[in-house]
């Protein structure tokens, strides 16, 4: 695991895309602060930029380097839940549409139109570890063509996007995925909670 994970993290730090299992469904992958990579994703899926991505953080550390302020009511969702799930939180750190990567800075084309982001903090150790070896929030959207079923399982990814990636992780990597698209929670900072996927 420790030799693909490596291998993984030097391709998104040098602005690459993968194709990996998370704790859910398969996933495209790239460095959540890179504009450029994330346009990239975009593409491959054949989606909008307008719709907002899911990052994986490796913990709640990570999560409040890029989100503004954290609502009570995250934190004891977290600490509560075992089946996976995103949370969308409001004020994203993003740098502005068009400016260069900055590892500080979730990319603007990452978060939605009213400065909300989806995060997860995955149930997979190795999910875990390749988001803390990054450092970094790790894009995770399905691994699928917009408006195609998503893969729950190496299999059935398309040809079409396992020949648009600059990296596949080792199939064998997959078990411990549930083979279902995460929960989505949004929260305000008033601590309301507004379900949007169950």
């Amino acid at each position: 695991m420790e030799k693909i994970i490596s291998d993984a993290v030097e391709v998104l730090r040098n602005g690459g895309t993968i194709l990996y299992p998370t704790d859910t469904v398969w996933g495209l992958g790239c460095d959540a602060t890179n504009p450029d990579a994330v346009s990239e994703i975009y593409r491959i899926k054949r989606r909008s930029d307008s719709k907002a991505l899911v990052l994986l953080a490796s913990d709640m550390d990570m999560v409040a380097r890029y989100v503004r302020e954290i609502p009570e009511i995250a934190v004891q969702l977290v600490e509560v839940n075992d089946r996976p799930m995103t949370i969308i939180y409001p004020g994203a750190i993003a740098a502005e549409a068009g400016a260069p990567a900055d590892r500080h800075m979730l990319a603007r084309n990452t978060v939605a139109e009213d400065g909300s982001v989806g995060i997860r903090i995955p149930h997979m150790e190795f999910c875990i570890k390749l988001v803390r070896r990054l450092g970094r929030p790790l894009v995770s959207t399905s691994a699928n063509i917009s408006g195609e079923p998503a893969p729950g399982n190496f299999s059935e990814i398309a040809d079409a996007v396992r020949k648009s990636v600059d990296y596949i992780v080792d199939s064998s990597l997959e078990s411990g995925a549930t083979g279902q698209s995460s929960s989505i929670i949004k929260v305000g900072l008033d601590s309301t909670i507004s379900i949007i996927r169950k």
